[in-house]
């Protein structure tokens, strides 16, 4: 599958254009997941590793922060 060169940020959103062309995805340690993030630019970029094309959500590392406390914190259990 081809690679996103770049983000498409969404208009008013305030988030940087990052080129993720060379950016270093991870999975989660247990590879179970189907997300992979990376650190670029001093921003962190998340995406689906089943649809790498797809646009990535970029994340402030306040904004990211606040989401890994919250996740872990169950806020966004679906189960």
């Amino acid at each position: 599958m081809a690679e996103s060169m770049t983000s498409q940020p969404l208009a008013g959103w305030g988030k940087p254009d990052l080129d993720l062309t060379e950016a270093e995805w991870q999975s989660s340690s247990r590879g179970a997941g189907d997300v992979q993030i990376a650190f670029v630019e001093g921003f962190i970029a998340m995406r689906n590793s089943e649809r790498p094309e797809s646009p990535s959500l970029i994340f402030s590392p306040d904004e990211w922060h606040k989401f890994v406390l919250n996740a872990r914190g169950g806020e966004f259990d679906l189960t």
